[in-house]
């Protein structure tokens, strides 16, 4: 690795050009910046007190209700997702071309049928947690066009 000397040491020549250096990622970084968004949008929810909420909610319910009430509030974190990739653009522009579809690509691949499918071989929907492959990226849609988490109640517009 090439790297160039500094009075408080040695920089690695990815590190020398600064703001440049994350234009020149690697191809599925943003799948990762959607998971990382996604569960800051699970920080959010604890914050304004719908997690305990949800979990308090779901105790009183069986396991198939319990089970569509997390399916909503994973939907909702996946729509604050798409609502800091709608300010990471707009605001820094720190999005390239293709990194959106890396997003959808990502929401899609973690889907519960997708996931079902692929390990036992059938999708049971009453055994979702975290929604369809199609509720996931709607929801990153939604949150992506809008940049308002207002437009994230997936408790009252599933």
């Amino acid at each position: 690795m090439d790297s160039k000397r500094v009075p408080s040491g040695t920089v690695p020549e990815h590190q020398k050009t600064g703001g440049d250096a994350r234009r020149r990622n690697k191809t599925g970084d943003f799948a990762q910046a959607y998971v990382i968004a996604h569960e800051v949008g699970h920080h959010i929810q604890t914050l304004s007190g719908i997690s305990s909420q949800v979990h308090a909610t779901r105790r009183k319910l069986g396991r198939a209700e319990g089970n569509k009430l997390s399916v909503r509030q994973e939907l909702q974190a996946d729509c604050l997702a798409g609502v800091w990739a709608h300010h990471a653009d707009s605001a820094r522009q720190l999005l390239e071309a293709g990194d959106i579809e890396e997003g959808l690509t990502a929401a899609s691949a973690i889907g519960d049928d997708t996931l079902q499918k692929q390990s036992q071989g059938y999708v049971r929907p009453d055994a979702f947690t975290h929604g369809s492959s199609a509720q996931r990226v709607k929801w990153f849609k939604t949150g992506l066009a809008s940049g308002d988490m207002d437009s994230c109640d997936t408790f009252n517009n599933l």
